[in-house]
């Protein structure tokens, strides 16, 4: 006989917002306006620069990486170190990176990066290019691509602080974006209390900014992130199987999202890249959604979320 699973009674039941949650979002509304020069969509691209703050125990942790590689199924071998994962982890910061560097610089597009701070202190031609990407915006990924769940506050806070210090001196500037990429319940107050980020993207619960109210300081903007429209899917059975499904998948995102903006609803879209998976084939991929999108003109804004949080900060700023 099957069991049975009672109702559970708790002091949430039948609320909306509870413990950071929040059911109910815009309710259908939507934005009022449009984005800069009436785009519907602002579309933003995110590379993630993870590799050299992995987990391995060269780096003082008590195992190997085992997530987003080539290596669908891979576990973590504990005490000991993974010389195909890190390999791969190396094809990022060798090879990816510059690949999608080159790309986005031809193609004259803007970029978010999402650098871990471990990562760029091992890599000074990596932060010489990303000084000299104008249009760029470098943010936060915490000091190490790990999982936070069970950090402890102290540590956590001590890595936040860490990162800064790095951005601030390798490339010139402290980041004012944050994505811990794998938090824990405490990782946005954490964010709120340094009080120098402009946003987090800790979130994948919207297609559009929103804010954060629970905090006794002034209220701090959440912009959303993706997990769908992400090169990281290559790496998941029965997903995208090469560079033309992903785009495929990406046009067919953004051709929604702007009919839904012309509809009176405009959003947001994010696609989310990773320099070890940056394959040729793929990034083919990546090239023809690039091509596509700029063919849309003005409904597609296409941009950074630095650049996406001040345009909230200055026309959806609570009152």
């Amino acid at each position: 006989m099957a069991s049975f699973q009672p109702i559970c009674m708790d002091n949430h039941q039948g609320v909306s917002r509870y413990g950071g949650r929040d059911l109910i979002g815009y309710a259908g509304k939507g934005m009022p306006g449009t984005w800069p020069g009436g785009a519907v969509v602002a579309l933003n691209f995110v590379i993630n620069y993870e590799e050299g703050g992995e987990s391995c125990i060269l780096h003082g942790d008590a195992q190997s990486e085992h997530l987003l590689s080539e290596i669908v199924g891979a576990v973590p071998l504990e005490g000991q170190r993974s010389a195909n994962m890190e390999s791969l982890y190396d094809y990022g910061a060798r090879s990816g990176f510059w690949r999608l560097q080159r790309l986005f610089r031809d193609k004259c597009i803007p970029v978010t990066v999402f650098a871990v701070g471990m990562a760029l202190e091992r890599n000074p031609q990596v932060c010489q290019a990303l000084k000299e990407m104008e249009t760029w915006e470098t943010a936060s990924h915490g000091y190490r691509w790990i999982d936070y769940q069970n950090v402890d506050e102290e540590t956590e806070r001590a890595h936040i602080a860490k990162t800064i210090e790095v951005h601030e001196r390798l490339l010139g500037k402290r980041p004012v974006g944050m994505y811990q990429g794998k938090p824990n319940v405490n990782t946005r107050r954490l964010v709120v209390e340094e009080g120098g980020f402009k946003y987090d993207s800790d979130s994948y619960a919207d297609d559009l900014p929103y804010w954060n109210t629970e905090y006794e300081t002034k209220p701090h903007l959440v912009i959303p992130y993706t997990l769908s429209e992400n090169d990281m899917r290559f790496t998941s059975p029965a997903n995208f199987a090469n560079g033309q499904a992903f785009g495929s998948y990406l046009k067919d995102s953004l051709t929604y999202a702007v009919k839904e903006g012309k509809d009176g609803h405009p959003t947001m879209m994010s696609v989310g890249l990773h320099c070890r998976l940056a394959r040729p084939g793929r990034v083919a991929g990546l090239e023809e959604f690039i091509d596509f999108a700029k063919t849309l003109g003005s409904d597609v804004w296409i941009t950074t979320r630095e650049q996406i949080g001040d345009f909230w900060y200055e026309n959806h700023y609570p009152k």
